[in-house]
């Protein structure tokens, strides 16, 4: 890969159950110049694909519009049930700064897709995190409140006006957040019990809003299949709210209602620091260095 610029995008998608729809999609990414696909998975509880997506910046514009087109085409949210929040076909776009790109040139980018989703496809946008045109627009869980269903009032509403596109949810695709962002890591805890209600406490308890660990927003998702419970979260800043803090203090909560944890899991890709650094707390490392990472090493 010997691109000048590099700026990962991680849009979600509002399906996870149809993969003929996914594959459709996500084909919008591939056999693309300047374009590399890195990873997407699925999840039927949350009916929900992640994309990861990594590209030069003008070509991975046209790669997500495209991909965004495809999801406004292929999805109906008037019939989408799901774990996971939604107010969008396309549910949420960031794109975030790797190489030779700083966070300004990634909040243009945000802003020229959001312009054309808004303007050309007739999608409702609103910008959020680095590229919110107002504060209370920052965070997406205050964007997306209300979700499809509440969206066709919300929008209407003059502080919920959307930032590009018609002032009108659409009918079928709804509404898109679109941003700038540092890379975060979604990271999933499933507890041994059914009940929805333990695991909703339990991530009212840890993420930031309610006076839990500060760069951590977290819910409750029930996993039908399995017969057990999720706590569902996505860490904003690994680097200040390590993972391991992030699973005990989850374990210690969980602990109150005699509940344990019987497993966890990344959704998309993760950084090599934010692993090794649970690595090192675990393993009681001492005097730990990212240069003892053999692949480190090699990609110097």
């Amino acid at each position: 890969m010997t691109w000048t610029k590099i700026v990962e995008c991680v849009p979600n998608f509002s399906e996870g159950r149809d993969l003929d729809k996914v594959e459709k999609i996500v084909s919008a990414f591939r056999g693309k110049e300047g374009v590399k696909l890195l990873d997407y998975s699925s999840d039927q509880d949350h009916n929900r694909t992640v994309v990861t997506v990594v590209g030069e910046p003008e070509a991975l514009k046209k790669a997500v519009v495209e991909a965004a087109k495809l999801a406004i085409e292929l999805i109906d949210l008037n019939k989408h049930e799901g774990q996971h929040p939604r107010m969008g076909a396309v549910d949420v776009i960031p794109f975030i700064p790797i190489k030779n790109v700083d966070m300004d040139e990634a909040i243009e980018m945000s802003k020229a897709v959001g312009k054309i989703l808004g303007e050309e496809l007739k999608f409702p946008v609103f910008l959020y995190e680095k590229s919110a045109s107002a504060p209370h627009r920052e965070n997406l869980a205050k964007v997306r409140k209300g979700q499809f269903e509440g969206m066709a009032e919300k929008i209407k509403e003059p502080e919920w006006h959307p930032d590009f596109g018609p002032a009108e949810r659409h009918p079928t695709a709804g509404t898109v957040a679109v941003g700038a962002r540092m890379p975060l890591v979604a990271f999933n805890v499933n507890l041994n019990t059914s009940d929805l209600e333990i695991a909703t406490q339990i991530g009212k308890n840890i993420r930031h809003i309610n006076g839990g660990l500060r760069f951590v927003k977290a819910m409750g998702v029930e996993l039908h299949e399995r017969h057990i419970t999720q706590v569902s979260m996505n860490l904003t800043d690994y680097t200040r709210t390590a993972i391991y803090r992030v699973f005990e203090l989850i374990r210690i909560e969980a602990r109150r209602y005699g509940v344990s944890i019987v497993g966890s899991e990344v959704i998309g890709l993760i950084p090599m620091a934010a692993l090794i650094d649970t690595a090192e707390y675990y393993l009681g490392i001492e005097n730990f260095s990212m240069d003892q990472v053999l692949e480190s090493r090699i990609m110097e």
